[in-house]
């Protein structure tokens, strides 16, 4: 697979950056990059464009603080998930800095600039992808990081996830976040749609089916947990076992 062939992918990485008035415009653009070739991936992105606060290709400004609230729930402050796939796949484990030194230097060699985000952050890596001239090096990332990183994101948009993390911030903060049952999770269906696309580009293998729990979850509960109880002593959880990716990246 050449580089043009995954251009699709750069278009795909703005639908993950912070929303701005001219997102609307950025949803349709990576719809039309796919073309017909990508059945399931044009489903959800439909689907995602019927649910945005607006029938143009700019949002007013109530209909982009809407957005950039439900952004920010979703992937920044008290959030589903975060769009770092590095952190997603190994949280702080000495795995996520070795990405992160190797992930830089391609970047750097593909032109993709990482301003002040890490280079795992989701839409850098969409760019990459389009630009990566090493179809094999492409392939042993999809295949170990990125498909199975964006089935755990996805999973946290379920409803059980759901439900478990009202449930612990309602533990803490005794109510919950307001959000639109609506919208208050729209930002699945662009996942699934990079999600669905790289299935058809590369046809990864299935991932392991997740683990009952969260690893997310289990992390912010512990930083509340800590919050709540600052100054006092408490156990260390022992460190989960986990199996590195083979290959150049890792």
């Amino acid at each position: 697979m050449t580089a043009p062939i995954r251009a699709h992918y750069e278009q795909l990485a703005p639908l993950f950056e912070y929303p701005g008035p001219d997102y609307p415009a950025h949803v349709r653009l990576a719809r039309e990059s796919l073309g017909n070739r990508y059945p399931v991936a044009v489903a959800e992105l439909d689907a995602f464009a019927r649910a945005l606060p607006s029938e143009t290709d700019t949002f007013s400004t109530e209909a982009l603080n809407d957005m950039q609230e439900i952004f920010t729930r979703s992937f920044d402050v008290q959030s589903i998930t975060t769009l770092g796939v590095g952190y997603v796949m190994f949280g702080d484990d000495y795995k996520r800095g070795e990405l992160l030194v190797n992930l830089n230097r391609e970047h750097r060699e593909a032109g993709v600039d990482c301003g002040t985000e890490l280079p795992d952050h989701l839409p850098l890596v969409l760019c990459l992808l389009a630009r990566w001239p090493d179809p094999e090096i492409v392939g042993e990332f999809v295949e170990e990081i990125l498909y199975p990183a964006l089935e755990k994101m996805i999973a946290e948009f379920g409803p059980e996830r759901m439900e478990q993390r009202n449930r612990l911030y309602k533990k803490y903060f005794k109510t919950l976040i307001t959000s639109s049952e609506e919208r208050g999770t729209i930002f699945r269906a662009p996942l699934a749609a990079v999600n669905a696309v790289l299935a058809e580009d590369f046809h990864p293998s299935p991932p392991q089916r997740p683990e009952r729990g969260s690893d997310f979850l289990r992390a912010v509960g512990r930083e509340l947990d800590i919050e709540a109880h600052e100054g006092r002593p408490r156990p260390r959880p022992r460190p989960r076992p986990r199996t590195a990716p083979s290959g150049r990246m890792l």
